[in-house]
């Protein structure tokens, strides 16, 4: 039951509700824009580095050189989780550590900035879903819809939940790379011989500088127990390394993150446009029916039946010098190419609750009146197969991930020195019965965990929106269910 009622008339649109009743949403908006400040500069920086960089794409687009000064500016402004107000480099001078967070262990400044992040995260969450509560509370029309019962089956679902935690450390994890790392990609993977560091030489009781690139060289985890730095440990630099170092002595941790970017520009990048491709051509078909299907099957059919490994593998080959190829060092030829192969699976998932939907009264009706294809399946067949989207889109995400992986340990993936999980397994494999078995182990880890996450994620969500599946398609009831509502 609502706490307060939002108007007399529940058909009156959304913003009269909230002009009858402003203040629950004024207090919520404004605690949201406050969280979204505390990191206004990371998000900033990342929308306009994006920007500069497809512009920079295209020769002689205006504003290139613009946005990506824009978004140097907004990289150095402070922010809450900045790595300048919780450094977590410094050196120990004999007696106490100097440079660091309050003068803490490295280890212990790097885990209070790790820890702040993701609690900020949790509180960002936490609070969109009290806004969602208050809408439902307060401005929404109708006191129930099937979307309600679909919340309420997710939050019960426990392995759901899982994934939903395993995707939400996934997410955070590449969102603040730049953060949770205990250096930076520039320094530690891109340009180490560009940076300096001080370190104190025990030797001579003095502090000196070195580059970066040669502390590495000093660092590097290469099988012996002279040339090894394992799982929380320092190196010879004071420098603190949560899961050890690779063979070239670079931060391993620092390299997972930013590798989770990666993986997360490919897979949701492939999975938004393969997904657009199977809604359009399954509301197209489920509308059109007859020799429009036969073609859509015909053509679905013969992707299928391609070696799709074969098929990025040979695309990789021809395209290795085209300037697709290039951007992101590869990663945009891999979305176009998961795209292209994925599409035909989420067509199929999606097509048979798209021809049930088809065939519904309320499309007729909708016919009977005169509007226009188009209009009927964005407005009253699109919602219905969502829910279904979503659920084989997460489900494939995971494959998506695995694939990028295997492709860069054979050598055929991201370039370097794009960070990337596949090829930290292909850099430490010949390590793994030494003691720098974590260079292979942990990423491996991470790949089963986050494709374990999608694939538990996508199985809360099914069985949220159907819960008689069992495993199984459900009905246009269900896909109903994950559709509609608001």
């Amino acid at each position: 039951m609502r706490e307060t009622e939002p108007t007399e008339d529940i058909d009156q649109p959304l913003r009269d509700r909230l002009k009858a009743h402003p203040r629950p949403a004024l207090l919520w908006g404004v605690v949201l824009c406050a969280l979204l400040l505390l990191e206004g500069p990371t998000y900033l920086d990342g929308l306009f580095g994006a920007i500069s960089y497809v512009l920079a794409l295209f020769p002689g687009s205006p504003g290139a050189e613009a946005f990506a000064s824009a978004s140097a500016l907004c990289s150095d402004l402070p922010h809450l989780l900045s790595r300048e107000l919780i450094p977590n480099r410094g050196y120990y001078d004999g007696s106490a550590w100097q440079g660091t967070f309050l003068g803490l262990e490295p280890k212990y400044a790097w885990l209070i900035r790790f820890l702040l992040v993701y609690a900020y995260v949790a509180v960002l969450l936490a609070w969109l879903w009290y806004g969602y509560v208050l809408f439902r509370r307060h401005y929404r029309a109708a006191d129930w819809t099937p979307t309600d019962d679909v919340i309420d089956r997710l939050r019960s679902h426990y392995w759901g939940l899982f994934g939903l935690a395993v995707v939400v450390f996934f997410v955070t994890m590449a969102v603040f790379a730049p953060v949770v790392g205990p250096t930076t990609a520039e320094e530690n993977i891109q340009g180490p011989y560009s940076h300096e560091m001080q370190y104190f030489n025990e030797d001579t009781e003095t502090v000196e500088t070195i580059t970066i690139g040669e502390a590495n060289l000093g660092s590097a985890s290469r099988g012996s127990g002279d040339s090894n730095v394992g799982i929380w440990s320092y190196d010879d630099f004071g420098r603190f390394h949560p899961v050890g170092t690779l063979v070239s002595g670079k931060d391993l941790f620092t390299f997972l993150a930013f590798g989770a970017r990666v993986s997360l520009f490919i897979g949701l990048g492939s999975m938004a446009i393969a997904g657009f491709i199977a809604t359009t051509l399954a509301l197209v078909t489920a509308y059109y029916k007859g020799v429009t299907d036969l073609i859509v099957v015909l053509t679905s059919d013969s992707v299928q039946a391609m070696p799709a490994l074969l098929l990025v593998i040979l695309a990789t080959v021809v395209f290795k010098n085209h300037w697709i190829a290039e951007i992101y060092n590869g990663a945009m030829l891999f979305i176009l190419l998961f795209a292209l192969i994925r599409w035909p699976g989420l067509w199929r998932a999606v097509r048979g609750p798209a021809l049930q939907v088809g065939e519904q009264e309320w499309v007729d009706a909708a016919k009977s009146y005169g509007q226009r294809p188009t209009v009927i399946m964005r407005k009253h067949m699109a919602p219905y197969i969502l829910g279904y989207l979503l659920v084989y889109a997460s489900l494939t995400l995971g494959g998506v991930i695995i694939s990028v992986s295997a492709l860069s340990f054979l050598g055929l993936g991201i370039t370097a020195p794009t960070p990337e999980w596949g090829r930290a397994i292909n850099i430490g494999q010949q390590y793994i019965a030494s003691q720098s078995w974590h260079i292979s182990l942990i990423p491996g880890i991470l790949i089963t965990l986050v494709v374990t996450g999608f694939n538990a994620l996508s199985d809360g969500i099914r069985d949220a929106i159907d819960p008689q599946s069992e495993g199984a398609e459900g009905g246009a009831t269900g896909a109903a269910a994950g559709g509609g509502g608001g």
